[in-house]
């Protein structure tokens, strides 16, 4: 089961000039992604994901957009939230490695969001955060950096849902970006 932490803050404090270490991205959604509507909140599918190398101390800042279509006749709440959960965890005492629903995912911004309405139908969102890897984060065994995966997830929700509605999630529309950068020494 999936354990879901959400910070007291998303505050990040950065001091002195930066130098970059890289720029990754994520631009494909799942061909047919469709978000369920329901009364729920926690009905989420992941859009997208890219995945990171981290050393203690970087600063990453990852902006996402994407865009859903409702062909439904009444609003729809779509919720959009960025998390992130580490990528290369210890393995279980029996040895396996957790998978991605047994690793504990952390939100990295607040969720933002806003209805889908017969004359908008379709509609764009866009997030972002910044986040620096704690100083206690840890190295493969091979000595290289762990890596950090940073996911998209949206949800759709309405009173007026009916089972099987769904709104989609379009193609070409969904970009995840993270710049990955460093206090300069």
């Amino acid at each position: 089961m999936t354990t879901y932490v959400v910070p007291p803050s998303y505050a990040v404090r950065v001091t002195g000039p930066l130098v970059g270490k890289g720029l990754y991205s994520g631009d494909v959604t799942t061909a047919g992604l469709a978000l369920p509507v329901d009364l729920k909140t926690t009905t989420w599918r992941t859009v997208a994901t890219v995945v990171v190398p981290a050393d203690p101390g970087d600063i990453m800042t990852v902006d996402a957009r994407a865009r859903v279509t409702s062909e439904l006749g009444y609003p729809v709440g779509i919720g959009v939230h960025l998390w992130w959960y580490h990528a290369d965890p210890n393995p279980n005492p029996d040895g396996t490695i957790p998978t991605v629903s047994e690793r504990t995912w952390t939100k990295l911004a607040p969720s933002w969001g806003s209805n889908v309405t017969r004359d908008i139908h379709h509609k764009p969102f866009e997030n972002s955060g910044l986040w620096q890897v704690p100083p206690d984060w840890p190295h493969r065994a091979d000595g290289t950096p762990s890596r950090v995966t940073f996911a998209l997830l949206a949800d759709a929700h309405s009173t007026a849902a009916v089972a099987g509605d769904t709104v989609a999630v379009d193609p070409g529309y969904t970009l995840l970006r993270v710049r990955r950068e460093a206090l300069a020494a």
